[in-house]
């Protein structure tokens, strides 16, 4: 009987050791796979013709042809980012749903709103800081304005007569940080983004706007529009004869937009490295590099570690500035 035994468990193990070798290769290229191997999501939090779409198509391109798949840009505009981020958090966190997204979805939105259905810094993984998007103060050529203190003088002279576009955090904060600071009555009107505030702008259903370079600078060329001052403490060289806030109104003022490149919190740490490489690549390619700068944005490359510390320092940056500006959370 022992015998007999003995042979049926010798006669059972290769079969067994079989289904096992089987179920082992049958999960290997799933867990051999090597990324990326399928089509990558972009998503950007505003819409199409915004700065930072631009920028995420551009990136996209770059990143596509390096990784050698497809790259989708997703515009979810709206709601100042909140369903756009908190899609990318609640994405599995594999590298095929990236976020490319600014200091309005990861510093602001805290401050500017009660409920948001994420956590900035622990549902993410920081991959890349791009670079920087800078913004002007900018009035119809029909206001009796042609310089901030000009502007000023209108709006006391004009209680809530004169109003201001806001297709971002950036405009938001400055527009309410111009009027407590200089005490007047100006009139925010809400946007889901700024190309769309800069047609308005253009056609005269309001006055003034606070537009970022990208969507701002072709208007100015053409004289459509009329530039007062640059946000930055320091002037911009593509505008060196607009005064800073900081010169006329607003002593000390010093606010810079930023964008940068997000997956999911667990991204894993070979799949963020393939991204941020990429990344990098590209922001070191001249072409890339003209193309962005033509578009208004400041190149900055920082990588995984560095910008996830910037995002932590601009958190509370950002958050500083709405508590100064008075904006009560909505």
């Amino acid at each position: 009987m022992i015998a007999s035994g003995l042979r049926s468990l010798r006669g059972f193990a290769p079969i067994a050791w079989a289904g096992v070798l089987v179920a082992a290769l049958a999960a290997s290229p799933a867990q051999a796979e090597t990324y990326p191997a399928r089509t990558i999501t972009i998503i950007t939090p505003f819409a199409a013709g915004s700065v930072t779409d631009a920028t995420a198509r551009m990136i996209g391109q770059y990143l596509q042809d390096a990784l050698g798949q497809s790259v989708i840009i997703e515009n979810r505009a709206g709601a100042g980012g909140l369903p756009a981020a908190n899609a990318v958090a609640r994405a599995k966190p594999d590298g095929y749903t990236l976020f490319l997204t600014t200091n309005s979805t990861h510093s602001a939105a805290n401050g500017l709103y009660k409920n948001v259905p994420y956590d900035p810094i622990k549902d993410f993984t920081p991959i890349a800081r791009i670079g920087s998007f800078p913004s002007f103060i900018a009035v119809h050529p029909g206001v009796p304005a042609n310089s901030m203190a000009e502007l000023i003088a209108y709006a006391k002279s004009n209680p809530g007569k004169l109003s201001y576009g806001v297709g971002n955090s950036t405009a938001h904060i400055v527009g309410e940080t111009i009027k407590k600071r200089t005490g007047t009555d100006i009139v925010r009107v809400n946007y889901r983004s700024n190309p769309a505030v800069v047609t308005d702008l253009v056609a005269g259903h309001i006055p003034m706007a606070i537009p970022d370079f990208n969507t701002g600078l072709p208007q100015l060329n053409v004289q459509k529009v009329r530039a007062l001052a640059v946000l930055t403490k320091e002037r911009n060289p593509a505008l060196p004869n607009v005064p800073t806030l900081s010169e006329t109104v607003m002593p000390g003022f010093d606010i810079l937009a930023w964008a940068g490149m997000f997956g999911p919190a667990n991204l894993p740490p070979d799949v963020t490295k393939a991204i941020a490489d990429a990344t990098q690549k590209a922001l070191t390619t001249a072409s890339v590099i003209d193309r962005l700068n033509a578009g208004g944005t400041q190149v900055f490359w920082s990588g995984p570690q560095d910008f996830s510390e910037f995002v932590k320092t601009e958190l509370t940056k950002w958050t500083a500035a709405i508590k100064e500006a008075g904006i009560e959370p909505e």
